[in-house]
C-alpha cells in the first residue's frame, strides 16, 4: 500500500510562519527516509495557522531538500489562477526536478470572499473543467505552432490529479481519465459514493489506464494511546474555531476538549474528522486496516495537525512503520 503525506505547513501558537516552513521541510526529509511515496502541500489563503499559501514556492523548497520522494500540490485551487500560470509554475518545477512533481487541482478557492476579490478572480465564474483541460494541454506534448505555450512546461507531462469532496470531482476525474484524490480527512460524507462513481465511470486515457484513487486520513499516533488522544485535541480545537469563524494559529492540546468547545461542537467536529486513526501503533494499525479494507484506495495520504513538531514527526513515523508492511486492499 503506497502511503503519502499531506502537509498544510501549520503555524503553531508561539511560533511564526518561518518556523512553520522550516518544520515542513524537516518533516519532508524525515518522510522520505520513512518511505512516504509523495509529499503534498495545500493552498490556503488568509489563514494565520497555515503557511502554504504560496504552494509552488514551498514545493520547490521541499523538492530541494529531498532526493527521491514525489512532491506536489494537494492542491492548487485552480479558480484562483490562470491555467497558463499554473502550467508555467509546475512546468518549471518539473524541469528542475524531473519525474518528481505532482499537480493536484481543486475547485474551491481556499479562502473567503475577501480573498477572492484580493486575487482579482470572478466569484461567479465556474470554468473548472475547461481550465483543467487547458492546464493539461500546456503540459502535454510540445506545440511549436501554438499561439500560447507554457515555456517551461510543455513536454513535461506533469501528472495531474483531480481533488474533490463531492461527486463533481469524481465525475470529472472519471470523464477525463485522471487519478482522483478525495478530501476525506475533513469532508468524508460523500467518500463512498464518490469513489463508486469514479470507479464505475472511469474512462481509460493517456493519463491513466485504470482508476487510481487516493483517500486522505488523519493520523494522531503516539507511543501511548492517551497521549495520542490528547494530541488530537489540537485539531479538534482548531477545527471548532474555524467553524465558528475564529481561525487562528494551531493551538496546543488540552486535557478536556469538551470543557473547551462543548460536547455538541466536539461531536460535530468528530463527525467531520471521522476518517482518522488515533492511538498507539497497534490501534493505528487496526484502524487504518479497517479504513483501507472498507474503501479500497489505491493509496492513502496521511495528514494531522499536531502542535508540537517532535510529536508530529513521531506520529508520522509510527504511521509509516504500520503502513510499510500493510498490503493493498483487493478490489471488489
Amino acid at each position: 500500500m503506497p502511503y503519502s503525506l499531506l502537509d498544510l505547513s501549520p503555524v503553531p501558537e508561539g511560533q511564526d510562519a518561518r518556523q512553520a516552513i522550516l518544520n515542513s521541510v524537516d518533516l519532508a526529509r524525515h518522510a522520505e527516509r520513512w518511505g512516504y511515496h509523495r509529499f503534498w502541500l495545500a493552498e490556503h489563503h488568509n489563514m494565520p495557522g497555515t503557511a502554504s499559501a504560496a504552494t509552488s514556492v514551498l514545493i520547490s523548497l521541499v523538492a530541494q531538500a529531498t532526493e527521491r520522494m514525489r512532491v506536489g500540490a494537494g492542491g492548487i485551487m485552480l479558480p484562483n489562477h490562470a491555467p497558463l500560470t499554473v502550467a508555467e509554475a509546475f512546468g518549471t518545477l518539473a524541469t528542475v526536478f524531473p519525474g518528481r512533481i505532482d499537480l493536484g487541482l481543486g475547485r474551491a478557492h481556499g479562502g473567503d470572499g475577501a480573498v477572492i476579490r484580493a486575487l482579482r478572480r470572478d466569484p461567479i465564474a465556474d470554468s473548472f473543467p475547461q481550465d483543467v483541460v487547458e492546464v493539461i494541454s500546456y503540459l502535454g506534448d510540445e506545440r511549436p505552432g501554438a499561439a500560447v505555450r507554457a515555456l517551461p512546461g510543455e513536454g513535461t507531462h506533469v501528472p495531474v490529479w483531480i481533488l474533490g469532496s463531492s461527486l463533481f470531482g469524481a465525475q470529472l476525474a472519471a470523464h477525463l481519465g485522471l487519478p482522483y484524490a478525495f478530501a476525506s480527512h475533513f469532508a468524508p460524507d460523500h467518500l463512498e459514493s464518490a469513489l463508486k462513481v469514479y470507479r464505475a465511470h472511469f474512462r481509460p486515457s493517456r493519463h491513466a489506464e485504470r482508476p487510481r484513487a487516493i483517500m486522505a486520513i488523519n493520523v494522531f499516533a503516539a507511543d501511548d494511546r492517551a497521549e495520542a488522544e490528547r494530541l488530537r485535541t489540537t485539531m479538534q480545537l482548531a477545527f471548532a474555531r474555524l467553524r465558528s469563524g475564529q481561525p487562528g494559529k494551531l493551538p496546543p492540546p488540552v486535557d478536556d476538549i469538551d470543557a473547551v468547545i462543548g460536547a455538541r461542537m466536539r461531536e460535530a467536529v468528530d463527525r467531520a474528522l471521522r476518517i482518522s486513526a488515533v492511538g498507539d501503533a497497534a490501534a493505528v494499525r487496526h484502524q487504518l486496516a479497517e479504513l483501507i479494507a472498507r474503501h479500497r484506495p489505491d493509496e492513502v495520504i496521511l495528514t494531522g495537525q499536531i502542535h508540537d513538531h517532535a510529536a508530529r514527526l513521531r506520529s508520522f513515523e509510527i504511521a509509516a512503520e504500520v503502513l510499510s508492511d500493510m498490503p493493498a486492499a483487493k478490489a471488489a
